[in-house]
């Protein structure tokens, strides 16, 4: 078996950038909605406005400079091809931590968050505190390889994610994740608790207690309301991708604003922004994070995801120690008392006044101070 780690740099030719610029000339574009909302989806003056700054002023080689000063790398796990970022903290005794993304995020996410993490000290805070950051990108997204056979979900995902830490030589350490990391990092907790000392999870896959429904809540009572309005107004894009992913995946890989519309009115609908996500995230970031995709035409590989897991996403019961934070503006905002049902050795619990489904990315600095704070119940497990 092939266990090398090579350096790996993002080096995309001009002639890719050429060929999406002339596709954004050549838009077709939609009539537009009938409404004066997001009720029918992305609005078109929103998208065409977005779409004019990525053709004229967006720049994806700063983007890339910027992921190149990251160490990166690649590595084969289970016949697969598996691109991360890897960065060790100067405390030697840091805490190895493998970080998961989800859809329709990216490594781009943990930009912001790597270097208060690996560097406390350097960003004021405590080296108890260090960590070694491992962001490795989810098969079929960003630049690791794109599966060829069913299998890939999120339980051979967190086999793959284990094998890559040992590689890495951490015989122990910790977990984090949001959206489908979320179900990676609960499955690691699972599959692996011999080797993982704690998980700390950002977006919290627990179900309603049917034990509490005639004692609900107010917030519980919320938390339900939600999930009634995600199945019903707001999870479309699931619906089709745990189902025709293949379908979908043309007009995602041929279209860029096909695929900058389906991912941007998630983090329209997921971040705390008040009803824009350029309130919290820049256009270029939006941006950098939509290039994940259609650089390497991950339109249907990443889709393909929800086809294998989609439906494991909650419910699975964690035995190693568990830390939540519930951002206000999560997809789904379960109770402590039912999280305690998934996560009986529940350690850290915290729900943040601001920020969303993307909280590394929103909201970087709540966001190092909740994995911090999960950590810091977990480190006596620690043994590197």
């Amino acid at each position: 078996m092939n266990s090398e780690v090579t350096p790996f740099r993002i080096e995309i030719p001009e002639a890719d950038l050429e060929d999406l610029r002339q596709r954004l000339r050549r838009t077709r574009w939609p009539d537009a909605e009938t409404v004066d909302d997001w009720s029918q989806g992305i609005p078109l003056a929103y998208t065409r406005a977005l779409c004019e700054y990525w053709l004229e002023r967006y720049d994806w080689r700063t983007c890339e400079a910027s992921l190149n000063r990251i160490p990166q790398f690649r590595t084969s796990i289970d016949g697969l091809d598996i691109h991360f970022l890897h960065v060790r903290s100067p405390q030697a005794d840091a805490l190895p931590l493998v970080m998961t993304h989800g859809w329709p995020g990216s490594i781009i996410e943990f930009r912001k968050v790597i270097g208060p993490l690996t560097d406390p000290v350097a960003h004021g805070g405590d080296a108890a505190d260090a960590f070694h950051v491992v962001c490795p990108s989810l098969p079929g997204f960003g630049f690791s390889g794109k599966p060829a056979s069913p299998g890939w979900g999120i339980e051979r995902i967190a086999d793959a994610w284990d094998q890559l830490m040992s590689r890495l030589g951490y015989t122990r350490y910790g977990a984090q994740g949001g959206d489908w990391g979320s179900g990676v990092t609960a499955q690691l907790g699972i599959r692996h608790p011999g080797n993982v000392a704690g998980i700390h999870l950002n977006m919290v896959g627990a179900r309603p207690d049917p034990a509490t429904m005639n004692d609900l809540t107010e917030q519980e009572k919320d938390a339900l309301a939600a999930m009634k309005h995600y199945q019903e107004f707001d999870s479309g894009y699931s619906k089709e991708q745990s189902t025709r992913p293949q379908t979908v995946g043309y007009g995602l890989v041929d279209s860029p604003v096909g695929l900058c519309a389906w991912i941007v009115e998630k983090f329209w609908s997921w971040t705390d922004s008040d009803g824009d996500p350029a309130n919290v995230l820049t256009r270029d970031e939006i941006l950098d994070n939509v290039m994940l995709y259609w650089l390497p035409g991950t339109g249907a590989s990443s889709a393909r995801l929800y086809w294998e897991s989609f439906t494991k996403l909650l419910g699975a019961t964690v035995q190693v120690p568990v830390g939540c934070s519930l951002f206000p503006r999560e997809i789904v905002r379960p109770s402590r008392r039912w999280a305690e049902k998934a996560y009986p050795d529940l350690r850290y619990w915290n729900e943040p006044a601001k920020g969303g489904h993307f909280a590394a990315f929103e909201q970087p600095a709540i966001f190092v101070d909740e994995v911090r704070a999960a950590f810091r119940a977990f480190r006596a497990f620690r043994s590197v």
